[in-house]
């Protein structure tokens, strides 16, 4: 009989699977203090918990038979992974549950901001009867921009299909076919900024995305464009926001999610233009109970020795077999990241080639470590080792692994190559002994550097004073060169040059470098 806590309040319809489970006893006790849960946890197989509960590294440590614990939600920033991956205790989440929830949040947003609802109806609780100051624009035939595709992005295109609009859509992993399947329009970026009436935004908070939305880019805008965040807080850069609705740019903007929550004394709310809601996206019964559904769902096939869907954490892996792959972890999803970088496209085949010593061992593992290095700079923490493979085969990247005893002079060899529509990328890295992890070659270039802290990367021609130029220009920006790395095609061809340097090239001096006659590309990479 498998023993289950549930310490915080969730949906009773949802884990009715879980009551009608023959091999169960469910507590719930969702008013336990942090020191009551650490003295009851040792007793129980699983724990399902909301964003109250904080399952910290202590707590884990006095869960001697806790086997999965399940967040019913998408989040887990109140679960230490880490700790439960130590213990062998697997983590699962509900990523999907809140997909139409949100989705319908986002057209409520759009439709409500359109036709100015909450304010007019403000106005009508302070008997003023004023239709003429709340003139609104209908949906139909205007073109609604969406910046990420994911499954809730893509559920707002088709209801914003339904609604008449013209879509266009930009997303890391979106091509022009999958547009066409469609039925809507592809572009990229700063297409997408200036075509668009209406904007919202549906990705991950990253590095990359955080103030994706600032004054530069309102200033691509169409004028009186509208504005719907019901993602993530600081997508939108909500000073420029502000900057932007008093000028004109925005006509109007209708955000779910803030910066800061509880989002209360901001100017914002001051101006008329604007409408909000305190992050409701998710606040639907249906969804309440679909998140539970599909946790419970997942806690009852682990504990009965079946998979589960939604994991978040490594399972735990043999100890022979990790003793063995654990050094190429960190090699594996460095070289994916590093290759991303260098992808314009979006990723349609990716072939991973294992070499020398590599190919003697379970490669599975390492195969997820390096899709997840492709994955995570445009999907976040949100990517892992164990759902990589599954994430890849929805973005519609199809993945093969490839070995060979053959690693040309190296005891192994790593090389990860990827094809985009109009392209073929590829990187080589190695583990040398007491010199750790090494990226070797990068497309056929032969190179020799360690893939951590800030690289740049310069394709270039193999001209007299192209160094000299270049090392000049990155003084100019206190840009310090650690190591540098050069090679060629030929003599008076194209060439490659490998910087690491002590600090992240800007978007200015990145621009002024490419500016430079013999320089054909510059990418700047943090990892």
């Amino acid at each position: 009989m498998f023993r289950i806590l549930i310490s915080d309040p969730l949906s009773e319809e949802g884990i009715q699977s879980l009551q009608h489970a023959e091999n169960v006893n469910i507590v719930i006790d969702t008013d336990l203090t942090p020191e009551k849960l650490g003295d009851k946890i040792a007793d129980f197989d699983a724990l399902l918990v909301r964003s109250q509960t904080q399952v910290t590294r202590e707590l884990i440590s006095k869960a001697p038979n806790l086997k999965i614990i399940g967040r019913a939600g998408v989040g887990v920033d109140n679960i230490d992974l880490d700790a439960a991956t130590e213990h062998g205790i697997i983590v699962v989440n509900a990523p999907n549950g809140n997909t139409n929830s949100a989705a319908e949040h986002t057209m409520a947003m759009l439709m409500a901001m359109s036709r100015n609802i909450p304010q007019a109806y403000y106005a009508l609780k302070n008997q003023q009867w004023e239709r003429k100051k709340y003139l609104g624009v209908e949906l139909k035939n205007k073109t609604l921009g969406i910046i990420g595709l994911g499954r809730i992005g893509t559920e707002v295109a088709y209801r914003a299909k339904g609604q008449r609009m013209n879509v266009m859509a930009y997303d890391p992993f979106f091509t022009e076919e999958k547009a066409d399947k469609m039925g809507i329009g592809y572009g990229t970026i700063e297409e997408v900024l200036k075509e668009a009436d209406f904007i919202t935004v549906h990705t991950p908070l990253l590095k990359e995305t955080r103030h994706l939305l600032n004054a530069e880019a309102f200033q691509l805008m169409k004028n009186g464009v509208q504005i719907v965040n019901c993602a993530r807080g600081g997508i939108i850069d909500e000073d420029a926001l502000y900057e932007a609705i008093i000028s004109k740019k925005v006509a109007g903007a209708a955000m779910d999610v803030f910066e800061e929550e509880p989002f209360l004394d901001n100017r914002l709310l001051e101006l008329p233009e604007v409408i909000a809601t305190p992050h409701l996206g998710a606040s639907t019964v249906e969804a309440q109970e679909n998140v539970a559904i599909d946790v419970c769902q997942d806690v009852i096939s682990f504990l009965n020795g079946g998979t589960v869907q939604n994991p978040v954490n490594l399972p735990s892996v043999p100890k022979a077999i990790m003793n063995k792959i654990e050094p190429y972890f960190n090699l594996a999803e460095q070289l994916g990241l590093f290759l991303i970088h260098l992808t314009q496209e979006a990723i349609e085949e990716v072939n991973i080639y294992y070499a020398g010593d590599l190919s003697e061992v379970e490669v599975a593992p390492l195969t997820r470590n390096t899709v997840k290095g492709l994955l995570k700079r445009h999907l976040g923490d949100h990517v892992n080792d164990v759902n990589a493979l599954y994430l890849a085969e929805k973005k519609g990247i199809t993945i093969h692994e490839n070995k060979t005893s053959q690693a040309k002079g190296f005891t192994n060899l790593l090389k990860v190559k990827v094809k985009t529509k109009s392209d073929v990328r590829s990187v080589s890295g190695t583990l040398l002994n007491g010199l750790g992890a090494r990226i070797v070659k990068v497309d056929h270039y032969s190179v020799d550097f360690t893939p951590v802290g800030h690289i740049i990367v310069i394709h270039h021609k193999d001209q007299p004073g192209v160094i000299g130029r270049m090392g000049s220009l990155l003084a100019q920006h206190q840009i310090n060169i650690a190591t540098m790395q050069v090679d060629r095609s030929d003599v008076g061809g194209d060439a490659i040059m490998m910087l690491t340097v002590d600090k992240h090239l800007e978007k200015d001096g990145l621009e002024e470098l490419k500016a430079l006659d013999e320089i054909n590309d510059v990418t700047a990479i943090d990892l």
